[in-house]
């Protein structure tokens, strides 16, 4: 076994990386915070089910009283934004993506089908 120093150390190759497999988590699923994390920040949920934003976190994401924020429940966790946050997250990864062209295209070979049928 190689001492977490050695490891420190040693460069990491694909199938090192793909040790988290055991787990069930793909690679992007546990690195997503690569770049994008500020901070970690625990919470406690109250007895009403509620939780406070901690201080700092309100004052760098310029959260104010009443700022509505969606909380997503995925596979991996759970995430807490802005919904402006989550628009900019949503039209990143839809960037690029013909998806009416797609669309069109595939009620097209539907509708090819249906007369051959």
């Amino acid at each position: 076994m190689i001492s977490s120093a050695a490891a420190a150390t040693q460069p990491r190759t694909d199938e090192s990386r793909r040790g988290t497999a055991r787990f069930g988590l793909a690679l992007n699923d546990t690195l997503w915070y690569i770049g994008y994390m500020n901070g970690i920040h625990t919470v406690v949920v109250g007895d009403r089910g509620r939780i406070v934003v901690p201080a700092e976190v309100r004052e760098n994401e310029q959260l104010a009283e009443g700022t509505p924020l969606v909380m997503l429940s995925t596979s991996g966790g759970l995430v807490l934004m802005t919904r402006d946050q989550l628009l900019q997250r949503v039209r990143g990864e839809l960037k690029g993506l013909d998806l009416v062209g797609e669309l069109l295209a595939d009620r097209r070979r539907a509708s090819k089908r249906e007369d051959q049928a």
